[in-house]
């Protein structure tokens, strides 16, 4: 879907809800993904995904264009969603660290020893807070622009770079202790 094919749809949405289809049925398994990997557990995360597309139909007079897809506003209700049910549940939050998401690491740190990376991120991720863990898993679990990390976490954009880069010189920092 393009960009301005998302917005014409959004338009439409906004006057009658039952277009606002299309716009579930592309976005609806980003979403259940983005969820999935927070909660892991898939009946949590498919009633969690239906409130994010609950709300996001309710408030979508008030949706805005900023700049970005409309991902990043369902990612934002998202995100805020997972952390209710976290609040609420008192369970433990999971991440979920695929081949990928190394493969994306390891040429961002520049060390291709993918056991060196897996060890320091682990133990990094242990001593996160939740919006430092935020920052990786939407840069680099996500793929999201700082833009995106900016407008979800509440932040500038400028603000998600600088903690991301931290972050990164704390995982090359831990890389460089796990080597010796």
């Amino acid at each position: 879907m393009t960009l301005p094919e998302e917005n014409r749809i959004i338009e439409l949405a906004k006057t009658d809800p039952k277009d606002f289809e299309p716009l579930y049925n592309y976005y609806f398994k980003k979403i259940f993904v983005f969820v999935l990997s927070r909660v892991g557990d898939q009946e949590v995360a498919s009633d969690l995904t239906s409130q994010v597309f609950l709300k996001a139909i309710v408030n979508l007079k008030r949706y805005k264009y900023l700049g970005f897809r409309m991902s990043a506003w369902l990612m934002k209700i998202a995100d805020n969603e997972v952390k209710h049910f976290f609040r609420k549940s008192n369970k433990v939050r999971n991440v979920l660290i695929t081949d990928m998401v190394i493969a994306n690491l390891s040429q961002t740190v520049e060390n291709n020893n993918k056991e060196t990376l897996l060890d320091a991120l682990m133990k990094l991720l242990h001593t996160l807070e939740e919006e430092a863990l935020q920052l990786i898993e939407m840069r680099f679990f996500e793929e999201m622009s700082f833009k995106e990390i900016g407008y979800i976490l509440e932040i500038t954009e400028n603000n998600a770079k600088v903690r991301t880069y931290r972050l990164l010189d704390k995982l090359r920092n831990a890389m460089s202790h796990e080597e010796i």
